[in-house]
């Protein structure tokens, strides 16, 4: 089958006005609920896309980490790209690709760095190898092999072996503070309901969209 050929039919159900909260935090969070509750791989995983020096866009896959009114977390070292990218230009859209749920949610908004408490808190809720991998990861730059980076990770293993061990300089945090959404549920024949939520002084403004 040539690529121009592969499709499917879209067809796990609809999204109606009347059906949508008008609260786009509570309606993400329903979603957000049925995509854990109905198993799928990486519910929390959402596409982070940054414009950077000169123009140039790009995107990675990370975990989303917490959310509330305020804003949709994640964590990441700060020489990585994606915080670079941030540096220069704070304003990233934030895609969770629900797929199997025929559903997608774009979130465009700024991202702000996060006070040291909460990112020392989240610091120390990780599994000690993660906390590990932190230290010996320079991410986003380059490395001459995995035996490398293994090796690293065993030294800083060793270096920290008889005590805690202190959250680097180097690794932080950032909340999307949105601006706006779009929920997007696949629809048959390619009739998909597609609604945008624009922040406005008192409130949301709610839009419908042509797929």
């Amino acid at each position: 089958m040539s690529l121009k050929d592969n499709r499917r039919e879209y067809d796990y159900g609809t999204l109606s006005r009347d059906s949508l909260h008008d609260n786009p935090f509570t309606q993400f969070s329903l979603w957000m609920d049925q995509a854990i509750q109905a198993d799928i791989i990486d519910p929390t995983a959402m596409s982070v896309a940054t414009v950077g020096q000169g123009g140039k866009p790009w995107q990675r896959m990370v975990l989303l980490k917490g959310f509330d009114e305020r804003g949709f977390v994640f964590y990441t070292n700060l020489g990585s790209r994606k915080a670079t990218d941030i540096a220069v230009n704070p304003h990233v859209s934030l895609q969770f690709p629900w797929l199997q749920l025929d559903r997608q949610v774009i979130i465009g908004g700024r991202a702000e760095a996060l006070s040291e408490s909460e990112v020392s808190d989240y610091f120390y809720s990780r599994p000690l190898s993660s906390q590990l991998a932190a230290w010996a990861s320079q991410q986003s730059s380059p490395i001459a092999s995995r035996a490398v980076l293994e090796a690293k990770f065993e030294a800083i293993k060793q270096q920290f072996s008889s005590g805690e061990i202190p959250v680097p300089e180097f690794w932080s945090g950032f909340r999307v503070v949105p601006k706006e959404f779009e929920f997007w549920q696949g629809g048959e024949n390619r009739l998909h309901d597609r609604f945008y939520f624009q922040r406005q002084q008192d409130g949301w403004d709610i839009s419908r969209l042509s797929p």
